[in-house]
């Protein structure tokens, strides 16, 4: 079906906070639009409000027709306990919605309610839209070509990460909506699933609105941006791809500035100048009272008209000043200050695998032999599953390996920041978590730290478990900087940090001169990090260049 979903005038926010207002948008057949913006902008908030699944403060979101299937795939940070795959792919599709609304109108055919009949070929219409019909049949096919082992009656919660990712392509693949809403689907997908992901969003007839931090996949995929500026309180359609709206948003930013400059040093010589002719009318009447005799009225008349003028330009400026149009100074974006403090130098060679193997389950890493020298910076790539996590632990002597050796260098001082972002206990208020592992700063200390990383009062205070992914992120990132490391390991680091802060880590990362080992599918971060080694680990083999 051909859908149009359009919003009108739309608000949305969190309790009584507004976080955007005034938004007309509409999105037609075709249309793939990125909603960009820093973490806690609105952005999920804006695709609640077009799913339906939350009441906007104003404004208004229709589909033409009205009955359009629009599907809306929110990030899902946990695994539903005793969900099968098969479960999670009708629930995630629709489908399971569909086949329980139709079977519900099913029991009431034949009955005295009043149309049951229109409401079952209504429900029995959206059972066959959503592909429900042969979902069973097409979920096999689809996981074996992305390259899934495991099969439908698999649990979600005994999957990896990487197999997790996959399954949750595979419910997009599988499903028909006549609208996308996607948060974040581009999260823990390696190349190959990125390509795909794009391949699929490109060759949609429907509509398409997604939240993504993957600035490639922007690029190559959406047709307009939908920008929520937090800063400057402001909402802003960008007709154009990504690539465009960078420049767009470059030239209004500078724009805006050097309209206030040019009113801000108008207005403050206007005030410059009303101030001295003050001071002259004040000291011209001083004068006379001084030096004429109260005799003198000839001589009186002429200071108080030379006065009467001064006052009258003080007025003039005054009035120049009110009817200057007032432009507002651009309120300036928070930004994250993130700095990698350095420890003192490691030994010459920091990490070494000779022949080394380590075997968990059916999987087989190596045998490897690679070596990490002081100041080495290296960018490790490959498929999900393939083995670049446990080469890390191999690297830095958290798992010993099963043959082979494997040994870490003298004077390592090593910073983590791994996919699960384990790096504070989850059941620990956060400041107390952090006070423990850096016991040197004082409470007042970590709480200054933390707000450097948008971590507000609430967030200190909240068990770590109990954070975003983002949050979780941006703590880790500031034990990094209250540690001093030699040797910094990411694994998947822009993973829930939004575009300003992934802007400041390859900031960081630039002025960082330890040791690198950094694990990514971001294609805009290994383009832009400096680099001296790639490994590409493919199927537990290692090879470099």
């Amino acid at each position: 079906m051909s859908a149009t979903l359009v919003a009108k005038d739309l608000s949305g926010g969190h309790g009584h906070r507004v976080l955007f207002e005034g938004l007309d948008l509409t999105v037609a057949p075709g249309d793939v639009v990125g909603v960009v913006g820093a973490n806690g902008a609105g952005k999920s908030t804006l695709l609640r409000l077009l799913a339906g699944a939350a009441t906007p403060f104003a404004g208004t979101v229709a589909a033409a027709p009205q009955d359009a299937f629009v599907g809306w795939l929110p990030q899902e940070h946990e695994r539903v306990p005793g969900e099968s795959v098969a479960t999670y792919l009708a629930r995630r599709t629709g489908a399971a919605e569909a086949t329980a609304a139709m079977e519900a109108t099913a029991a009431a055919l034949g009955s005295d309610v009043p149309g049951a009949d229109d409401a079952y070929g209504v429900a029995f219409d959206r059972w066959m839209s959503s592909g429900a019909a042969d979902l069973d049949d097409r979920v096999g096919p689809v996981l074996a070509d992305l390259g899934l082992d495991v099969g439908p009656s698999a649990a979600m919660t005994s999957l990896s990460g990487g197999q997790a990712a996959r399954v949750a392509l595979a419910a997009l693949l599988l499903s028909r909506f006549d609208v996308v809403l996607l948060d974040e689907p581009t999260n823990d997908l390696d190349l190959d699933g990125l390509a795909r992901l794009e391949a699929f969003v490109q060759g949609l007839r429907g509509g398409v609105v997604l939240v993504s931090h993957d600035r490639e996949f922007l690029a190559r995929c959406v047709t307009r941006i939908v920008e929520l500026d937090l800063a400057q309180h402001q909402v802003a359609v960008h007709d154009g791809g990504y690539e465009s709206y960078l420049q767009e948003r470059e030239v209004a930013r500078r724009h805006a500035r050097e309209a206030y400059e040019e009113y801000a040093g108008t207005r403050a010589d206007l005030v410059s100048r009303a101030r001295t002719q003050r001071e002259w009318s004040s000291q011209g009447v001083r004068n006379a009272m001084r030096k004429s005799p109260d005799n003198d009225k000839i001589r009186r008349r002429a200071a108080t008209e030379s006065s009467e003028k001064q006052a009258q330009k003080v007025r003039q400026m005054e009035s120049r000043i009110a009817r200057l149009e007032e432009v507002e100074e651009p309120r300036k974006e928070w930004v994250l200050q993130f700095d990698i403090a350095a420890a003192p130098r490691s030994s010459s060679v920091v990490a070494t695998l000779n022949e080394a193997t380590r075997t968990l389950g059916d999987f087989t890493l190596g045998p490897v032999s690679v070596q990490v020298s002081a100041g080495d910076r290296v960018g490790i790539t490959g498929p999900n599953g393939a083995g670049k996590t446990t080469l890390l632990r191999l690297l830095l002597g958290e798992d010993p390996p099963d043959s082979g050796s494997a040994s870490l260098g003298a004077s390592v001082a090593v910073g983590v920041i791994d996919q699960a972002r384990t790096g504070l206990p989850d059941d620990v208020p956060l400041g107390t978590a952090f006070e423990t592992a850096v016991p040197e700063l004082t409470q007042a200390e970590v709480r200054t730290l933390l707000a450097k990383f948008g971590l507000r009062a609430d967030q200190v205070t909240s068990l770590v478990g109990r954070l975003s992914p983002g949050e979780r992120t941006r703590a880790a990132m500031a034990l990094l900087q209250a540690r001093g490391v030699n040797l910094l390991v990411l694994d998947e680091p822009t993973n829930h940090l939004d575009l300003p802060a992934i802007e400041q880590l390859e900031q960081a990362l630039d002025s960082y001169d330890g040791s690198l080992l950094l694990v990514s599918h971001d294609r805009r971060l290994l383009q832009n990090v400096r680099l001296d080694q790639r490994w590409q680990v493919t199927a537990g083999r290692v090879t470099g260049s």
